[in-house]
């Protein structure tokens, strides 16, 4: 067995639904999963069942898992005049190892562009640390995805640890992507018939990588990279946009890739918690200063500021477009705001 195919398994669906049904007896296995109406989301995975793939992306994105809502930083004791009043307290350890299965190339990527702002974040990487990503390569694209003009693409690995190809017949490639993957995956020894894939699927598999699906168009990213955005900032451009938007947030706390927080104290019966959680450069209090001084007051300051952030201050400190095409922001828009549109429109001027 050569380097190459040693990373790979071949498996039936049975073999499949019994490796993840093991995982399940182990820890937490969380996958996409159609609710009583009919929307999809993550749900513990039942015994022998399969992510439901068919149906587009998961509502939220899996930085619910490691960039909780909210997230408890420390307790303390709230009743004044006790030896140990308002003294921090890290919590307990949250939880223990969590697996996610069914997680599309958009949302695995996600992972490894959040941890470039938060890679001194000890929260962050002590929730990463504990994530194993299954990701399932996509076949089929929804009308709303752009991963391809990102940087990313229906058959990237980035951020799995393991990848789960879908092979013409029905039966599945099993890839390790890392190590953690490789670990993984030992519980597919005796869950069912197990292969070492074909030339030809190998192949397949690295045909399928380099492809786009071609629902998106034209890829801007490279243009992106290369326009002068801050020549574009004074454009009646803006305007336009932030008419339409009602600042509702939707956009960010939907988003793989937005991380902004805010940080309070709260109490209730004497019990204190420090907390972490989402808040958006969409809403008007956002950049509020204590002195009442708010230098995005104006909702053409704050829309523009986050179509700037993804594509021109993120590239600035990091490389990548903070975004990976999930389309998320396109599907749930209350006002129909489309960001390819308003990156057609950037390359326009």
């Amino acid at each position: 067995m050569n380097s190459q195919s040693s990373r790979y398994t071949k498996v039936d669906e049975g073999a499949l639904r019994t490796w993840l049904s093991r995982l399940g007896g182990q820890t937490r296995v969380f996958a996409p999963k159609s609710g009583p109406k009919g929307i999809v989301d993550w749900a513990e995975l039942d015994d022998g069942g399969l992510p439901d793939l068919d149906l587009g992306l998961p509502l939220n994105s899996i930085k619910v898992f490691y960039f909780p809502q909210p997230e408890i930083l420390f307790t303390f004791n709230a009743r004044p005049g006790q030896p140990d009043s308002f003294r921090l307290r890290e919590p307990e350890e949250a939880g223990g190892e969590i697996v996610l299965a069914g997680v599309r190339p958009c949302d695995a990527r996600s992972i490894t562009l959040n941890s470039l702002p938060y890679a001194e974040d000890p929260y962050f990487q002590a929730r990463t640390d504990r994530l194993y990503v299954i990701g399932f390569p996509c076949m089929e694209g929804c009308s709303t995805c752009f991963c391809s003009w990102v940087g990313g693409g229906p058959g990237s690995t980035d951020g799995m640890d393991v990848a789960v190809w879908q092979m013409p017949g029905g039966h599945f490639v099993i890839e390790a992507v890392t190590e953690k993957g490789g670990k993984l995956m030992e519980g597919l020894h005796g869950a069912g018939p197990v292969a070492e894939p074909s030339e030809e699927e190998l192949l397949h598999i690295e045909q399928w990588r380099k492809k786009g699906l071609g629902q998106a168009g034209e890829d801007p990213s490279l243009s992106m990279r290369h326009k002068d955005l801050m020549a574009c900032y004074q454009a009646p451009f803006w305007q336009q946009v932030a008419d339409c938007c009602i600042n509702c947030g939707t956009c960010t706390f939907l988003c793989p890739t937005c991380y902004c927080f805010d940080i309070q104290d709260e109490k209730a019966r004497g019990i204190g918690r420090r907390i972490r959680y989402w808040d958006s450069c969409m809403f008007p209090l956002f950049t509020q200063h204590a002195s009442g001084h708010n230098p995005r007051g104006e909702k053409i300051k704050r829309v523009r500021n986050r179509f700037m952030h993804k594509f021109k201050y993120f590239v600035d400190r990091f490389g990548p477009l903070s975004c990976v095409g999930c389309g998320r922001c396109i599907r749930q828009c209350p006002v129909n705001i489309d960001v390819r549109e308003v990156l057609r429109d950037l390359l326009a001027l």
